[in-house]
């Protein structure tokens, strides 16, 4: 198997548990794109919170953000694919979170926005690195067609009746976990898998010449779509057992170790 394309999460899978790239990975994806290999960042994160670390790799490249609603390239600026969430359904998703009283923020322009700063939003922002916008009401924001919704909130189990109800009611729409209390709604076609696919047709690279690596359910469409999926062992068993490896965690330099595994070794061995 040759590889080309490689596409890596971020939070608890190239990011150690300090939000670290550790110098085995970051030498990794040195030796690999000496290679030729292309390597991009896949992430729920907002473009401008996954910047720094593209910058920090010196990769020039489309970036999947925003669970792939936005793939835009961290050397010029060109918006390669994008899937906001549509209008119709912003208001009537905020009505169903305003009725639990769970914190709820939207994004626009590469803009977070909440109504006020809850412990939540304020975790939040700390680990993404972003300095929300705090606004009266979220109304104002759906003029425009938002990127995507965020639910947080701790009780899991309160989550999880909650989740269970938004897809029943818009099933149409693709809802997903970043985290256990991260939940995120967007437009159906707004995933790693598509953005992947879109990212691969771009440099010219075949489905089974990609890579993927990822640690949450919201990796599981790349996983599933790239030629081979790679699962932290830090992920959940679901998602381990979807993946056709599965690699250390991401405090032992699984990223490391899986581009050694299957591209450096490969390559070597050819």
């Amino acid at each position: 198997m040759t590889i080309k394309l490689v596409a890596l999460d971020l939070d608890d899978t190239l990011l150690d548990s300090r939000l670290q790239v550790a110098p085995e990975c970051q030498e990794a994806i040195l030796q690999v794109r000496e290679m030729g290999v292309q390597v991009t960042l896949a992430t729920g994160r907002m473009f401008r919170s996954a910047l720094p670390y593209a910058q920090q790799l010196d990769i020039n490249v489309p970036l999947i953000t925003y669970q792939g609603a936005l793939v835009k390239n961290s050397g010029s600026g060109e918006t390669l694919y994008y899937r906001p969430l549509p209008g119709e359904y912003t208001l009537p998703l905020l009505e169903r979170v305003r009725e639990v009283g769970y914190h709820c923020q939207l994004y626009l322009d590469d803009e977070l926005y909440m109504e006020k700063l809850t412990a939540e939003g304020k975790q939040y922002a700390s680990v993404a690195g972003v300095k929300p916008v705090i606004v009266d009401s979220l109304d104002g924001v759906l003029k425009k067609e938002t990127t995507k919704m965020v639910i947080i909130h701790f009780d899991l189990q309160a989550l999880d009746e909650l989740e269970k109800r938004l897809r029943d009611e818009f099933s149409h729409l693709y809802i997903t976990r970043s985290k256990p209390a991260y939940l995120e709604v967007l437009h159906p076609e707004a995933t790693k898998g598509k953005a992947l696919a879109a990212v691969a047709e771009y440099f010219g690279v075949k489905q089974d010449e990609v890579m993927a690596v990822g640690d949450s359910y919201n990796d599981l469409k790349m996983i599933r779509w790239a030629g081979l999926g790679v699962a932290m062992a830090n992920a959940p068993s679901a998602v381990q057992k979807e993946a056709d490896y599965v690699t250390c965690s991401n405090d032992e330099n699984g990223v490391a170790e899986a581009l050694g595994r299957w591209v450096l070794t490969e390559r070597e061995g050819s």
